[in-house]
């Protein structure tokens, strides 16, 4: 089991995200207010935090948002799961992993201008939303 170590949202696809106190995610949705959110598979994005602090050794000014993550997580191995695995946070929130990994799709984004290269197309995680509810830094994930 793992912890929500931040959760962000931004109005544009493409840009860096804003780390918030907390998001509602919508059945069939995603995450309220996000650019992402929609009827489609990429709903919610989802990266590891042990992924971020690798990228701090390059950049130690990066912060939660900078890959257009929508969910920061800590003490999930990404690389034991697989496209159709769900995860749990907090007692209500059911996400499906549909994607792992995406190509990017502007080698010029302001994500990959702030930091240096992106890691969501690699690392990243994406999800359509089973159940929804709050979220918030600190809600346990499995």
């Amino acid at each position: 089991m793992g912890l929500i170590e931040a959760v962000c949202i931004s109005a544009d696809k493409g840009v860096i995200k804003i780390p918030l106190n907390e998001i509602t995610l919508r059945v069939g949705w995603g995450i309220e207010g996000d650019a992402h959110a929609g009827e489609w598979h990429r709903q919610v994005s989802l990266l590891a935090g042990e992924s971020i602090d690798r990228m701090r050794e390059k950049m130690p000014e990066i912060d939660h948002g900078m890959f257009a993550e929508n969910i920061v997580t800590r003490g999930i191995d990404f690389s034991g799961l697989s496209v159709g695995d769900s995860l749990n946070i907090g007692d209500d929130v059911v996400l499906e992993i549909t994607q792992i990994g995406k190509e990017c799709h502007n080698a010029g984004c302001a994500i990959k201008r702030t930091t240096g290269e992106c890691i969501m197309p690699k690392e990243g995680l994406f999800c359509r939303v089973l159940e929804g509810g709050r979220v918030t830094p600190g809600m346990s994930i499995k």
